[in-house]
Formats: C-alpha cells, structure tokens, sequence
C-alpha cells in the first residue's frame, strides 16, 4: 500500500519521499493502522523488513497531531533497545521521520559524555531512544521523567527479555501514571519469552507476524563451509580476495577473536575495520561511518552488530564462527539481503561447530546447502593468484557453481 493512502501528515508523507520510501513493506501494512488505533502489539518479522518505520510513523504522527506547538511537555513514547549502535540508528530514523513536524527525537546511549544529553532533555524531548544502562542511570539523575509516556516500545524485543530487562521493563511500567500502549518487536521469539512478552500487554494485544514459517528472507541466499578451524582464516582471505568489490560483514564470536581476524587481513594486505565492546564508542562510530561509506569495504563484528543495525549496501556475510544461540544466526545473517535488495550469507563450519550447525537448522527448520570447497581455495593467499580465481571457481555447490548476483559465471 502506499503511504500517501495512509491519515497520517503531509510532513511525514514528503519525509517518507525524501527518504525515498513510497510503499508500505508488510509488517509495516499490518502493524501501521493497529498502532494509530492504540492497540498493544506484539509484532515478528524478518530482519530487514522495515520494523523501524512500523512503529516510528505512527507514533511520531500522534504527537504531532496532539501537539499545537514544537515545544515538548514531557516525554511521550519511551524506545528501548538492547545496544549503542541500534539506539543511533533508530534515533537517525526518527529524526528523518519527524523533521518539519511538532514531534521533536532524541537518543541517548552509554559510552559518551552525558552532558550534551542532558541539554537536550532539558530543552524537551516527546520521543526518547535510549539503552537502559544511560536511560536508568539518567532517571535517577532525575534527568529523566517517565511519568507522561503514552506508548512504550521495546526493539528486538526478545533479546532484551532473553538478557534479563524484564524486571527493568516492569518497573518502568509501574512507573507510567497514563494508560499506555505497549509495542513489541522483534526477528525471533521463542515460548518463553513470548510468554514474558505477553505478561505485559494487555489481553487484546494484537500478534502480528509476517512469514514465520520462514525466518531467513527470501532475500537471502545462504551456505555452510566446512573447513578445519585453522584453516579459517585461509578460506576467509581467499574469499575477500576474490570478491574485491564485495561488501562483507564478518561475524567472530569473541573481542579477541575480532582482533585476530583483523591482524591476520591486515598482514594479508586486506583492508578492514572493527567493531566490539571493547573499544571505545568513537572508535566504534568511526569504524562503521567508514563502513557506511564504502572507504572500507569489510568489517569485522562481534553481535553487537548482529541485531538491527541496517549497514546500506551489504552484499555478503561471512559467518567466521557459528553462534552459541541458534536465534543470532538469523540476525547474523539478516544484516543482508535487507528491504528489496538481494544478499548472499556464508557460514565456516569446523568439525568441531557441527552440534552448533545442527542447531542452527533444526531452529530454521531448514537444511542449510553446503559450498564444497576444494583443496586450492585453502592455500595460503600468497600461493594464489586472484586473479586466476573466481569465486565461482573456488566455492562449488554440489551440481552448480555459485555465481555472483552480479555477474555469470566465469570461464577458467
């Protein structure tokens, strides 16, 4: 459906152009008209499908309508979320979506200087984006007021119930005086959070869920390479130097590991940057603005990237080290293939990883295709030349070669 049928502003109607948004993605259809109507809503899709806009339109336009004048009289929507990156992203979004309208945006996130956020609170905020550490430790700074938040929502929803801001999330209703509409979104959910979930909604909460029986996109087009872990880091180069115009997310488990990944591509002469909780926010911020604009075509991440964060233009994700939750693969992977583009996702798995890759499939309830890899493809990056190479050549399904989106296949 397109957004200018929507009753919502002209304002939001021409911020939504700008951003060259016209139509309405399905969870974004099903999950528009519940919000404006105030219903609570438990909403599931897949990664990549535009969950942000879902709940930012409507609420951002309710405020605005509400409101005869820019200046804020407290906060009105409350936007939780489980880590830095994500807060700045959706507060970005926000932004986008109410510039020229009454609803005035705002996130806040630990890892910088707090006193340019308090300013900006002091100078009045209807919409708030905030991790809970920065969020609770304003509130007891009494920086924060909580007092007038019409609607509540929480941002990859299962996470932050499965990392235990469930008693956090309690407190922060008991402290709501108005009756309030509480939004859930999330990729995944499993029972037990589902049931933590809905504990706090009201009984008439709308479940809306787009595609369950598919988690991973359609978009999406993903294989296992089993490879012997100390030859990880073989197959990793080879591929980046075959595919030199990629976009590439590579996933590592640890910091550590993050470390490691990244001096072994940088004696390889492949340029990369890095992504994880130890470094410090401007460091991190620095890494991905680089990312974002193609100066640097791989980052290496740990899952603080693996949740929501929408990274424009990723072609491939590299799956270096599968994840002890079977959930976060799908979000590892979801980092491509997002909205209408197309996306190619590779997991390495060591012999060692198969419980973990049994895992991962019977939580898909999909048998994921292996990518035979050949002997050549393990040599080490200075016995081979790329450009002799395709990747098509090196990476053989098992009855066809896999080909690049955007080329054929290349003849030896």
């Amino acid at each position: 459906m397109k957004f200018e049928k929507y009753e919502i502003s002209d304002e939001i109607k021409n911020n939504l152009e700008d951003m060259g948004f016209f139509r309405t993605t399905d969870i974004q259809f099903k999950t528009i008209p519940a919000i404006m109507n105030d219903e609570d809503v438990l909403a599931i899709a897949q990664t990549g499908t535009g969950k942000t806009a879902a709940f930012a339109i409507p609420i951002i336009d309710k405020i605005h309508n509400q409101k005869t004048s820019k200046r804020s009289y407290g906060i009105k929507c409350l936007v939780l979320v489980p880590t830095r990156e994500l807060a700045q992203q959706i507060g970005q979004v926000c932004a986008q979506l109410s510039k020229n309208t009454r609803t005035s945006t705002y996130a806040i996130y630990g890892g910088v200087e707090q006193d340019g956020q308090i300013d900006q609170l002091i100078g009045g905020v209807d919409l708030l984006v905030a991790t809970p550490g920065r969020m609770f430790d304003l509130i007891s700074q009494e920086f924060i007021h909580i007092d007038k938040v019409r609607t509540l929502v929480l941002d990859e929803a299962d996470h932050m119930l499965d990392l235990g801001f469930i008693e956090d999330i309690k407190s922060i209703k008991h402290k709501l005086k108005q009756r309030h509409q509480t939004l859930f979104f999330s990729a995944t959910i499993n029972p037990k959070i589902k049931k933590l979930a809905y504990s706090q909604v009201r009984s008439s909460a709308l479940r809306i869920q787009v595609s369950p029986e598919k988690l991973v996109s359609k978009n999406i087009t993903h294989f296992i390479a089993k490879v012997d872990m100390d030859k990880k880091r073989h197959l990793l180069v080879n591929f980046l130097t075959a595919n030199p115009d990629a976009k590439t997310l590579i996933f590592v488990r640890t910091q550590v590991r993050a470390e490691r990944v990244l001096a072994h591509l940088e004696k390889n002469d492949v340029r990369a940057v890095g992504i994880h909780g130890g470094m410090e926010q401007f460091e991190r911020e620095d890494n991905l603005e680089l990312f974002r604009g193609d100066d640097c075509k791989v980052l290496v991440a740990t899952d603080v990237s693996a949740r929501g964060i929408d990274l424009p233009g990723i072609s491939h994700v590299l799956v270096y080290d599968l994840p002890d939750n079977p959930e976060n693969y799908v979000h590892r992977i979801g980092r491509t293939g997002r909205g209408f583009a197309k996306g190619d996702a590779v997991s390495f798995c060591a012999p060692e990883e198969q419980e973990k890759l049994a895992a991962i499939e019977d939580f898909i309830q999909t048998k994921i295709p292996e990518l035979k890899v050949d002997g050549q493809f393990l040599q080490k990056i200075s016995e081979v030349n790329p450009d002799d190479l395709g990747i098509e050549e090196m990476l053989a399904i098992e009855e066809s070669n896999y080909i690049n989106k955007k080329g054929k296949k290349k003849k030896k």
